[in-house]
């Protein structure tokens, strides 16, 4: 499925990040091993967002590391890690086009790019939208071509924030069972989401965030049944956290 060498684990050492004096995110330190679903699960403000774009790489810490297995998160000369926003970004093409565009500015030559769209397609269960504009797809399509595209670069990493905040069931469905197939082949997905009950039914390891801090990193079963702060305890009550 990968290149020659993989770039797991993600480790992250003293993680902060400020802006203007204020401080959004404080002192993280984790490791990410490859594969599984990892939900990072707090209230809304509480540094989740945040947190996947550090580690994607889109924002440089005030303070802390970000290091992937060979140092910078690529596999190849290639980005090895994705992210899908909760609002994807297509390009002005069509399904098929967003998919080639991306080979294409990843080195894949024509016959590699034309047979990897063709899978990327029919797996995601897009072939049927080839041809149409993607900006004109639902919520739930855009999700899937934006996952399918991550895929089709054989990223190793997915970092997926709030995929199925705006969606109804059936599309909320057809992104878990995305996600349960990625997994499956031995990727890593990292999973910002609001939805406990989502968090439940993928999730392996959770990270409780509040505040801009982790405050548990659990085991999903373990959390769920037997949160150890007082801060988590709360969270799954239902309580108001600020």
């Amino acid at each position: 499925m990968h290149g020659p060498t993989s770039i797991m684990p993600l480790r992250v050492e003293g993680l902060s990040f400020e802006v203007n004096g204020r401080r959004l995110l404080t002192e993280v330190d984790l490791t990410l091993d490859r594969g599984g679903v990892v939900a990072l699960v707090g209230p809304n403000g509480a540094g989740k967002s945040l947190f996947l774009r550090l580690c994607h790489g889109l924002l440089t810490p005030s303070a802390g590391a970000v290091r992937w297995g060979d140092g910078d998160g690529r596999r190849a000369g290639v980005k090895a890690h994705a992210m899908v926003f909760q609002k994807p970004v297509m390009l002005r093409r069509s399904v098929g086009a967003n998919l080639t565009h991306a080979l294409a500015a990843a080195g894949h030559g024509r016959a590699a790019r034309r047979r990897r769209v063709e899978e990327a397609l029919v797996r995601f269960r897009l072939d049927h939208l080839a041809d149409r504009p993607a900006r004109v797809l639902s919520g739930g399509e855009q999700q899937r071509l934006a996952i399918a595209r991550a895929w089709a670069l054989d990223v190793e990493t997915l970092f997926l924030d709030e995929p199925t905040s705006q969606l109804d069931p059936a599309a909320t469905r057809a992104i878990e069972e995305t996600i349960v197939m990625l997994e499956g082949e031995g990727r890593t997905i990292v999973l910002a989401t609001h939805d406990l009950a989502q968090a439940r039914r993928l999730a392996r390891r959770v990270l409780f965030v509040l505040g801009g801090r982790i405050h548990e990193d659990a085991p999903a079963a373990a959390f769920f049944t037997e949160p150890k702060t007082p801060e988590g305890i709360a969270f799954l009550a239902g309580d108001l956290l600020a």
